[in-house]
Parts: C-alpha cells; sequence; structure tokens
C-alpha cells in the first residue's frame, strides 16, 4: 500500500474513528511507529519542561520506565513507589499531591505488564483532581481494548496503547489520545522533540497522512 496515496488515506481515517471509539475519546488519536515506550516517550517530551514537578506512580517495570524517560529529560520526578503485585492507594497519591501543590503532571499505569496488577484508575483520577490541576498521563499500553478506560469521561489528557497487548496485532505501534490541555501544555513544553512531535503528526494526520513513514 503506497503510505501517501489514496487508499492509506481511507485506512487511516476508518482506523482512527475506531480507536476512538475504544478510548472513548473526541480527542485526536495520534499513530506512531513504534513501540509501546515511544508512546511513552512521547508523552513526556509533548507536555512537560526541564525542571516541572511530576508525580510518577511506580506499581511496577513500565512505570520505573516512564519515571527514567522523564528524568532522562530533566523533570523533576516526585516518585510514589508501590511494591510490585500491589496497586496505588488513591489517599496516598492524594497526601502526595498536598505536598507537591506545584506538580504539573500525574502518571499513572492503568495495567503493569510486569505484574498483572490494575490501578484503580477512577479513584485515583478523583484523588488527583480533587488536590490539583495538574495533567493525567497514562500508560495504557496493556490495558487499552482490554479493561474500560474511558478517555473523556474520566478526563485524561495523554493515553498510550501498544499494537502487541489487547489489540494482538504485530508490535510497532503506538496510539496516544491527546486532550485539548495536553495541546495546551504542547506549546509551552520546552523538551525538544522532532520525531516525538504532537503538533507535526496532528498537521499530517488532517491530511490523511503521517508526519513520517509509517509501518503500514
Amino acid at each position: 500500500i503506497n503510505h501517501r496515496g489514496a487508499e492509506f488515506k481511507a485506512i487511516l481515517k476508518d482506523v482512527t474513528a475506531k480507536v476512538q471509539q475504544f478510548y472513548g475519546t473526541q480527542n485526536d488519536v495520534l499513530f506512531y511507529t513504534c513501540s509501546g515506550t515511544g508512546g511513552l516517550e512521547a508523552a513526556v517530551v509533548n507536555t512537560l519542561s526541564p525542571g516541572d514537578k511530576a508525580v510518577m506512580v511506580e506499581i511496577g517495570v513500565f512505570g520505573k520506565r516512564a519515571m527514567t524517560i522523564a528524568s532522562t529529560y530533566g523533570v523533576n520526578v516526585v516518585p510514589y513507589k508501590v511494591p510490585w503485585g500491589q496497586a496505588a492507594d488513591p489517599a496516598v497519591l492524594r497526601d502526595l499531591l498536598k505536598q507537591h501543590p506545584d506538580t504539573k503532571a500525574v502518571w499513572l499505569t492503568h495495567n503493569e505488564t510486569s505484574t498483572g496488577v490494575t490501578n484503580p484508575m477512577p479513584e485515583l483520577v478523583e484523588a488527583i483532581k480533587a488536590e490539583s490541576e495538574a495533567l493525567i498521563l497514562v500508560d495504557s499500553v496493556s490495558g487499552m481494548a482490554a479493561l474500560p478506560l474511558p478517555v473523556d469521561e474520566l478526563g485524561l489528557d495523554v493515553v498510550v496503547s501498544g499494537s502487541q497487548k489487547a489489540w494482538m496485532i504485530p508490535p510497532g505501534l503506538a496510539t496516544l489520545s491527546v486532550s485539548a490541555k495536553a495541546w495546551a501544555a504542547s506549546e509551552q513544553a520546552t523538551i525538544p522533540r522532532y520525531y516525538w512531535d504532537f503538533t507535526a503528526m496532528r498537521k499530517a494526520a488532517k491530511e490523511g497522512s503521517t508526519a513520517f513513514t509509517p509501518a503500514v
């Protein structure tokens, strides 16, 4: 298939609408040719700046990876480490946000691949919104399409999924939903990005294409 041709353009339009249904969102959905980890990096670099404070919840390997990505780009990570095999406690998260009122973003893992533990997302989101105006960034690489995660209903700002988990298709594709609040944050974020740039991807999507060569 010509990835700049009419056939691909039609597929992209159709798939975008269907992925929005899975996400339960009217937000923009972007498609990156990369692993889920690439999607996690895209979420960080488009919404945060060096020195920004992010409360990041770790319940396993991939929560830890997200913290490493953020730290690599100079984000001021405030860790909430939960013993692996357990889910995060909304009350603990709320107390942590009270201690850090300048938090710019909160990172949550929907379902932790390494342990199989699913976080209580509605309760965690409720705790965040009770204490903070922070962005809510979510790793749903192994959750989306297997577990309910109504993005717009919960008010999630960036949600990342990967093709090789519950979608049950070959690896190498990440999908991200981006809220209006996240788009506003991306205009202020100063972490350098090129391949991961949300703006370039949205511009291409409006033309029925991708910013760079996709793996069709």
